[in-house]
């Protein structure tokens, strides 16, 4: 399957992303109080003394914390509903293995997920690949896993999709069309994109059209329904949709494949209590999927250990082709668009108001 080097519910809680206000009008965390002698590139309040380019945890006992539930949430590529119910068994045996209750938080962007790590309100998460950065700088996330089989690791690819009816046989056949990105801090739907491109005679914004789908599944969605010309997409999720039965693969042509990325990696808070953090750890490494689970997440069944400053390495790679560093000032721009993107849909979908008519006698 998919090993990848280096370089290559329980009740549900819900965060409206127009709740969501850009991170810099949040207070630092606490530990922002500490003296720190190194903190990279992560942001104000967190401080990475071994140099292994996550955040430490607060040297202040007093600032640890040891919640009585735990909060999860998963990134929201796909229907956050769907992804609550996929988790429930997981989410089951962390309450057994902690001896903590577990419980869903449902988020509609990945930015309010971030702003839910940082703010303390999110203990675990699995952030997408090119969040997951975001996460690690802005709101003291710690990777420990991803999710794989018994081979290793997952890896995806970016997919650029088309219906296999179109005309588009190659990129340069999308020039002047309207192509679907996904969101703004999207490895896969955007900054990857951005950053490969252009080498291959394609710049996005210049040479087509960029409109913000919201998600994977729905830049697929899109293209099937003949919203969109072409989506890159995570080849993971667009293969997950595929064996769900929610599109045809023979109604898709792929024109174009990257090299392989990390999927989703599983974070937890920096300032957890270190008995708990531990803990959490050992209970998803010691976990299998059951069946319909493994069935639902592509075929994968366990959780492999990963760190940020390897597993990560390509992502912030492509970062740095597009100069789109992981900092505050990067991540409230490009929430802001993903926010926009979203309230226009619903703007879209809402239906007109009536017109009145006077009676006629």
């Amino acid at each position: 399957m998919k090993t990848l080097s280096p370089l290559s519910a329980i009740p549900a809680l819900t965060l409206p992303a127009l709740a969501l206000l850009a991170l810099s009008a949040l207070p630092a965390p606490a530990a922002a109080q500490e003296s720190c002698a190194f903190r990279g590139a992560l942001d104000e309040g967190y401080c990475d003394a071994n140099r292994d380019m996550v955040a430490d945890a607060p040297t202040d006992a007093s600032k640890l914390r040891d919640p009585s539930t735990i909060v999860f949430t998963y990134t929201p590529v796909e229907d956050p509903a769907l992804y609550a119910s996929q988790f429930k068994p997981f989410l089951d045996h962390l309450t057994q293995c902690t001896g903590k209750r577990a419980v869903y938080f449902q988020v509609t962007s990945n930015a309010a997920q971030v702003e839910a790590m940082r703010s303390g309100r999110l203990h675990v998460a699995g952030f997408s690949t090119g969040p997951t950065a975001f996460a690690v700088n802005l709101a003291g996330a710690v990777p420990f896993a991803v999710k794989g089989d018994a081979d290793g690791f997952e890896s995806y690819r970016v997919a650029m999709l088309v219906k296999a009816d179109s005309p588009y046989k190659t990129l340069a056949d999308l020039k002047g069309k309207r192509v679907a990105h996904t969101s703004a801090t999207s490895n896969s739907g955007n900054l990857a994109p951005r950053a490969f491109f252009p080498g291959l005679g394609l710049t996005p914004d210049k040479d087509y059209q960029v409109v913000y789908s919201g998600g994977h599944d729905r830049s697929v969605m899109g293209v099937n329904a003949g919203d969109y010309d072409a989506a890159p997409v995570a080849s993971d999720v667009w293969n997950r949709m595929v064996q769900r039965g929610q599109v045809k693969r023979d109604a898709f042509r792929v024109i174009w494949e990257s090299e392989p990325f990390p999927t989703s990696g599983f974070a937890v808070a920096h300032d957890l209590k270190p008995e708990l953090s531990t803990k959490i750890r050992e209970c998803f490494l010691s976990y299998r999927f059951p069946e319909q689970m493994a069935k639902d997440l592509g075929g994968n069944d366990r959780f492999w250990p990963a760190t940020y400053a390897e597993q990560w390495a390509p992502v912030r790679a492509v970062a740095d082709a597009v100069n789109a560093p992981y900092n505050r000032a990067a991540f409230d721009a490009e929430s802001r668009k993903e926010l926009e993107a979203e309230a226009r849909k619903r703007a879209q979908q809402q239906p007109a108001a009536p017109t009145h008519v006077a009676p006629t006698k």
